[in-house]
């Protein structure tokens, strides 16, 4: 993993929407925004991905202080929207261990897909829920990886050069009806779209750090808090697979792009080996490492379309 070369405060890529201007992309640095000119001729950060290799060399050197602020934007989701997201299952030694009672098993990586267009939301987006506790909605804080090289068949010591940095995900997930118990046959038992892959379940953002701001992505604290109270209190270092031996995996199955999202697991903490899920009018709160904070409130679907309560 490249140095940390940048010697300002940490700062990541947003995309942003100001009224007459359109989107566009932006710097996020201690809760301040500031403008990137090396960035002005792209509307977001997934266009700014494609062209990463030329980009990223005239990156190292920003600084966001000596640049000029944004301010009167909303961040959007930083990729909006990726190609692909890919959600690595079964990562964290602690999450096994509290979802089975065995902490040190050895896997496979093994992938589920979320629908991007749909799915993806950004900072301060609702999460939007069923009002009805059978679908038992739950929380995943997840590192997510940012692809910036296309590339296939990626050997894990290459890894770093097809990453062009990392972000923030929540993979919310409906465990009422993940199993199903009207299959026919036990192949179609588990419905990963009803529960991973519903509209507003990849909250993402608030934006995507350059991976040479990120010494070492297997050892950022992770935090997730719902309503204030923590629930998620962990470490990139319960990874199972690390960062580079997933893109690796994942590439060995498809082709992966620049804009594409890697979600690499879940540690300890979700709700539900305790019973815990979330409800309309909970806000959670996520922060790794130096990444940024992920905030988004819980709704109703019936509130969210407007329609009486």
């Amino acid at each position: 993993m490249a140095a940390h070369d940048n010697h300002g405060p940490a700062w990541s890529l947003v995309t942003v929407e100001a009224p007459g201007r359109g989107t566009f992309c932006a710097a996020l640095s201690e809760d301040s925004l500031w403008e990137v000119p090396e960035l002005r001729a792209y509307p977001g950060v997934f266009e700014a991905l494609q062209d990463w290799d030329a980009l990223a060399p005239r990156l190292r050197s920003y600084e966001p202080l000596l640049s000029a602020p944004v301010v009167g934007v909303r961040i959007l989701a930083p990729v909006t929207y990726p190609r692909s997201v890919l959600c690595s299952g079964s990562n964290y030694r602690d999450h096994l261990a509290e979802m089975s009672g065995d902490g040190s098993p050895e896997i496979s990586p093994f992938f589920f897909l979320k629908p991007p267009t749909t799915s993806v939301i950004g900072p301060d987006d609702a999460i939007v829920i069923e009002d009805d506790e059978a679908q038992k909605v739950d929380w995943e804080a997840e590192l997510g990886v940012v692809i910036g090289r296309a590339g296939r068949d990626i050997t894990p010591d290459r890894a770093d050069a097809h990453i062009a940095g990392y972000t923030i995900v929540n993979d919310v997930s409906a465990r009422g009806p993940h199993f199903r118990t009207d299959a026919f046959h036990d192949a179609f038992a588990w419905d990963w779209l009803a529960s991973k892959g519903q509209d507003t379940f990849c909250p993402t953002g608030p934006g995507v750090t350059p991976q040479w701001l990120v010494p070492d992505p297997h050892d950022l604290p992770i935090l997730l808090t719902v309503n204030g109270s923590q629930e998620q209190v962990s470490s990139t270092k319960e990874m199972i697979q690390s960062v580079h031996e997933l893109v690796a995996a994942a590439s060995a199955l498809v082709t992966l792009q620049p804009g594409d999202l890697v979600a690499t697991g879940t540690p300890a903490g979700v709700g539900m080996p305790r019973g815990k899920f979330l409800r309309p009018g909970d806000q959670v709160e996520i922060t790794i490492g130096n990444l940024g904070r992920l905030r988004n409130p819980v709704v109703a679907r019936h509130s969210a379309q407007g329609e009486p309560s």
